[in-house]
């Protein structure tokens, strides 16, 4: 049986993952092109969308692992993650963004967003289909 706020807190979590993919894309095409993103057209709507998620995920990870308290997942990466995606999704537009520290942080991510699904799905509220 999907209960609700698990479904929501999954579906946000995907829905974080393809922000960071579309992240990492553009990462990869700005640093190519060494052209900026233009701020008001894609840099600010992006970061808007992003954090507007990320704020929702937060507070629904935040409450769901005080309650469930799963082994290996802890809120301060829940924290972590919601501050490494703003600034993902900023700096992902921006050519002289370093490489190494962009691509830490979206691994961090997306480790951490992967775990938290997998957790869910764990505890057993979630059939495997």
């Amino acid at each position: 049986m999907y209960l609700e706020a698990e479904q929501n807190l999954i579906e946000l979590s995907e829905r974080l993952l393809q922000n960071l993919e579309y992240a990492l894309q553009r990462f990869h095409d700005t640093k190519e092109q060494q052209v900026r993103g233009d701020f008001h057209e894609e840099v600010k709507p992006f970061a808007d969308e992003v954090k507007l998620t990320t704020d929702s995920w937060k507070k629904s990870a935040s409450e769901w692992l005080g309650q469930n308290r799963p082994k290996n997942l802890h809120i301060n990466q829940i924290e972590t993650a919601a501050n490494y995606l703003e600034v993902i999704s900023v700096q992902a537009f921006f050519p002289e963004t370093s490489k190494k520290r962009f691509l830490d942080q979206t691994q961090s991510v997306e480790f951490i967003l992967k775990s938290l699904i997998i957790a869910i799905n764990q505890l057993g509220v979630f059939p495997t289909e």
